[in-house]
């Protein structure tokens, strides 16, 4: 996002994402419920049990998983990375694209999940997926939830996505104007309206439709399909972690900075690029690559050409910027061997147990200049790429809202990042009140993780 401190689009998302945490809810907002969320113990009141997490995340990724749900002229297709595909259409549609306006058939098919109960009835639920989708094809993700009273949701889309934008292909987008009086879904991500009546959602199913040409033998594969639902306590601060880790992963830098004013029409160029820059980091760190013909397109005085493709292949054109998360973390997995979700963490615990298995992650937070020491900005919403800790357990991190490529690995202080990255609460340069993201993050990682990587991935509740 930009460096300035005024509201961005993220920024208004969240507080309507956030309005459970700030409405306080049926989660009080004690310092052992604190705790419980941010992965420490709650103080001199530490029972010594391990704390409850306060986000759940399920995904459909295995053969077996796959076979579970139900379909309409969708296919289970085996292999290495086993997914669902079309087999033989349920029949054919007509969509209109909001952002062209053109009218085109398209066959389709669908895949329903089975209906996965929350661990933690939420207040908030975010999907995330991972798939190829061949010039011509396209894809649906929705969810339906039942409530704490037994209720259901309507079908909400939480997002239409192919990974190209020729003449083919749809434009991706999320789907504005969603709800029933209860609950909304704002951009990706859906919330309950309001979370202080004690209305949570108790479980949910994802409906996955695949789109093709009518007549053509191209479809769409869907390899991974899930949500990360979470009710987060509110809270200005969040306990104080213990250092554990000290060690530096080596990722890319890249600054959004250089970027200013190429490419206007995503999201007004690179000022607001602090997404899908730290997601090409990431990527590249992995070993994921854009060729020639790829970056063709772009500027050849343009440094850094990768940076504008991940910008333009991030891009929501309902949102009208690059900051949609699970867009992001389906972009990631268009790069062959890698995989990407969206998740909340708890604590910086857990994000040194991911550095400790060689895993960065891509963090949201928001903050005054004054609250974290050496940003030189203030933000009402930004991405940056956690890659280490120090021996005094500060945070190593790829800042994009960086001058140049070389200044962008900061140092800061450990206390002053974990508050403003899990709090939900804060006050902005005006004074009010408004939200925070409380720990939410995008992990890249192989689609065939090691036996350590698996381990700290299940550690945070990744699977």
């Amino acid at each position: 996002m930009s460096r300035a401190e005024q509201p961005s689009r993220r920024a208004v998302l969240a507080a309507a994402v956030a309005a459970a945490a700030v409405a306080g809810g049926a989660v009080p907002a004690t310092a052992e419920a604190a705790a419980s969320v941010a992965g420490t113990g709650g103080g001199d009141g530490d029972t010594g049990r391990a704390p409850a997490r306060r986000v759940d995340h399920h995904a459909w990724t295995t053969y077996g998983d796959w076979r579970r749900g139900t379909t309409r002229g969708a296919r289970v297709a085996a292999g290495s990375r086993p997914g669902v595909t079309i087999g033989t259409p349920a029949g054919t549609t007509d969509y209109t694209d909001p952002h062209t306006g053109t009218t085109a058939a398209w066959e389709y098919a669908t895949w329903t999940s089975p209906v996965h109960r929350l661990t933690v009835p939420a207040t908030e639920a975010i999907a995330s997926w991972n798939a190829h989708t061949p010039s011509g094809t396209w894809i649906q993700i929705e969810l339906r939830g039942t409530y704490s009273d037994g209720t259901d949701t309507p079908w909400y889309v939480m997002g239409r996505w192919t990974a190209g934008d020729g003449d083919q292909d749809i434009r991706r987008t999320s789907v504005d104007d969603q709800g029933d009086g209860r609950s909304s879904v704002w951009t990706d991500t859906f919330a309950v309206d309001d979370a202080a009546s004690g209305l949570r959602l108790a479980s949910y199913r994802l409906r996955l439709t695949l789109y093709r040409r009518p007549g053509t033998r191209s479809a769409p594969t869907v390899w991974r399909l899930g949500a990360m639902g979470s009710d987060v306590p509110d809270r200005f601060t969040v306990p104080a972690s213990a250092p554990g880790l000290a060690r530096e992963l080596r990722v890319p830098r890249y600054s959004q900075e250089i970027h200013k004013g190429q490419y206007p029409e995503y999201d007004n160029g690179g000022e607001a690029w602090c997404s899908p820059t730290s997601s090409q980091m990431t990527i590249e760190y992995w070993g994921g690559r854009l060729t020639e013909d790829q970056l063709s397109w772009v500027d050849p005085s343009y440094a850094d050409p990768q940076v504008c493709h991940a910008a333009r292949y991030t891009y929501d054109n309902q949102y009208s910027g690059c900051g949609n998360w699970p867009f992001n973390a389906a972009y990631a997995a268009t790069f062959k061997g890698l995989q990407g979700v969206v998740t909340r963490l708890g604590s910086l615990t857990d994000l040194e147990t991911l550095i400790a298995a060689g895993i960065p992650a891509i963090t949201s937070q928001s903050f005054l200049e004054k609250e974290l020491t050496g940003a030189g900005y203030g933000t009402s919403g930004h991405l940056m790429t956690v890659i280490g800790f120090t021996a005094d357990g500060d945070v190593i991190a790829n800042d994009p809202a960086s001058d140049d490529n070389e200044a962008v690995r900061r140092v800061y202080k450990r206390r002053e990042w974990e508050n403003i990255w899990l709090r939900t609460k804060r006050y902005n340069a005006d004074g009010k009140v408004v939200s925070g993201t409380g720990g939410v993050c995008y992990l890249y990682f192989p689609a065939h993780p090691s036996a350590r990587q698996r381990r700290a991935l299940a550690a945070v509740g990744v699977r």
